[in-house]
């Protein structure tokens, strides 16, 4: 119950992490993610925090797969990583057998195009982790794994959340 709870309040954390507090309904808890609807914008997504680390962290880093049904925009792959990646680094993703370069910038991470999207989409529902790679701006090697445990669930739980906000 005590760990329900912490995993809770870490994902209503980031939820409101953009600063101005929004209204956000939780869709449920899975495994290690949460599914969260926001009828403000309207939009629904599935979330989860890496792995714990000790090493240096710039940010909070997350992994969130999220639908904006005005904007016909499902399942779209997000990822926030750990530190400010150095300018041209490569970023890859390691997801069950699969290797995935993506594009970004800062602290942030996406699928190059829609194939890599639903690419990774696909393959989260059967991996069991998955583990984005890159150099920091200090030119230092650094990587952010996340179990996949309730990621499709959670997936689910925010498509059919979406379903009505269209």
């Amino acid at each position: 119950m005590r760990r329900t709870f912490t995993i809770f309040a870490a994902f209503a954390a980031l939820a409101t992490c953009t600063g101005v507090a929004q209204a956000r309904d939780s869709l449920g808890l899975y495994g290690g993610w949460g599914a969260f609807r926001d009828p403000l914008v309207p939009r629904c997504y599935a979330i989860a925090m890496a792995l714990p680390s000790t090493l240096h962290r710039d940010y909070q880093p997350y992994a969130s797969i999220g639908t904006w049904p005005k904007r016909s925009a499902r399942n779209q792959v997000h990822f926030r990583l750990s530190r400010k990646m150095a300018e041209g680094a490569q970023i890859v993703l390691r997801i069950g057998a699969e290797r995935i370069e993506l594009t970004g910038g800062g602290g942030d991470a996406w699928p190059r195009d829609d194939r890599d999207n639903a690419a990774i989409v696909a393959a989260m529902r059967s991996a069991t982790r998955m583990t984005v790679y890159s150099r920091d701006e200090k030119g230092r090697r650094f990587s952010n794994t996340w179990p996949l445990a309730g990621a499709a669930s959670a997936m689910d739980a925010a498509a059919i959340g979406c379903a009505q906000l269209r």
